[in-house]
C-alpha cells in the first residue's frame, strides 16, 4: 500500500491524517484517501479534477508530472506527499 501524507500547513485548513491506501496512480490513491475524507478533496484538487495551482504532490520524493490527469504510477510502497507550494520573492 501507498503511503500518503499531507504536510502541517494543509493540516491547519482541513484535517488529513496521514493514510495507507492501494493504487497504481497518483489519481487513484488520491481518490482513495478522499473517500474516507471528503473534506480534503476540494482542498487540494480543482473543480476538474487537476491539483490546485497552490498545491503540489509528490510520489518518493519527486514532483508528479500530470498535474491534470494525475497518471503519474504509484509504486505499491510508495510515498505521495501533497503540500501547499511556495511562491514569492
Amino acid at each position: 500500500m501507498a503511503r500518503v501524507t499531507f504536510t502541517h500547513t494543509i493540516q491547519r485548513h482541513v484535517a488529513c491524517p496521514p493514510a495507507e491506501v492501494d493504487g497504481h496512480t497518483v489519481r487513484e490513491v488520491l481518490e482513495r484517501v478522499f473517500q474516507s475524507n471528503p473534506t480534503a478533496r476540494p482542498y487540494v484538487l480543482d473543480d476538474q479534477g487537476a491539483v490546485r495551482r497552490h498545491m503540489v504532490v509528490f510520489v518518493n520524493g519527486r514532483q508528479i508530472a500530470d498535474r491534470a490527469r494525475l497518471s503519474d504510477p504509484v509504486p505499491a510502497d510508495g510515498e505521495v506527499c501533497v503540500m501547499q507550494a511556495l511562491s514569492g520573492g
